[in-house]
């Protein structure tokens, strides 16, 4: 862990803006749908849990986060601290009187509304635009998947993904430091050459060797997120829980 402190404090001027990916709503979304929750009824302490976990993972990749992020932490909180709290001895005399508003209404509503307004988005994507979906894309003779079989990948199932394979790192031995002298720059270049030699998808986990360092497992994702950013390569998944996938445009 010191030497992923070392990196963030002295190594890493770069960042990369969410901005460009997903907002907040996004990963509170993420998190209902990786734990299969009913958006309803949502058990804020585990959603508030796993979301400042996301948080923390974006710090140390050293992600330049929006305030709506903080801002969405601190109402988790609140919301997480309003819940926990009993009711008040007035309203317990009051017996069947009116009930209090669930703290996580106003939650609920802003995440039904955006869902609805980014499934509306999504579909509109999906229907023919004038001029773009009218040329047949001829089958390649290396057997490379069809437009048709992929399925994009939000930024935080790409984070989720980096978690394990940070998880796979192996420890470093204290009293030997090796620093990778290479730059996210360098190895943007380094990964779009070797999708151009592959000519065809590679399984994300296979841009991180095993003997990789903590560090340079955190240059390789920071130059994937540029990449994203650049439209110069799709992250997908051939069917929903598959393996990710990282393809040149």
């Amino acid at each position: 862990m010191a030497e992923n402190d070392s990196f963030s404090e002295e190594r890493q001027p770069y960042t990369v803006r969410l901005e460009m990916f997903e907002g907040p709503l996004d990963l509170l979304l993420h998190l209902i749908q990786k734990n299969e929750l009913d958006i309803t009824n949502v058990p804020i302490s585990l959603i508030t849990e796993q979301y400042l976990e996301y948080l923390k993972l974006m710090k140390v990749l050293n992600l330049d986060i929006a305030g709506e992020y903080l801002l969405m932490a601190s109402t988790l909180l609140h919301i997480k601290s309003r819940m926990l709290l009993p009711s008040s001895p007035g309203q317990e005399e009051e017996g069947e009187g009116e009930e209090e508003e669930d703290p996580r209404a106003e939650l609920v509503r802003r995440l039904l509304e955006y869902q609805r307004y980014k499934n509306a988005a999504g579909e509109l994507e999906r229907r023919p635009v004038l001029e773009r979906d009218v040329f047949i894309r001829p089958v390649s003779a290396g057997g490379e998947e069809s437009e048709e079989e992929r399925i994009e990948v939000t930024l935080f199932e790409l984070l989720e993904a980096f978690r394990k394979v940070l998880q796979r790192a192996k420890p470093e031995i204290v009293h030997e430091v090796f620093l990778d002298h290479i730059t996210v720059e360098e190895k943007v270049e380094e990964i779009l050459s070797l999708l151009q030699r592959e000519k065809r998808s590679m399984a994300f986990h296979l841009l991180f060797p095993e003997e990789a360092s903590r560090r340079m497992i955190i240059v390789t994702f920071l130059a994937i997120l540029e990449l994203v950013k650049m439209k110069l390569v799709r992250i997908f998944q051939q069917a929903p829980f598959e393996t990710i996938r990282v393809s040149p445009v």
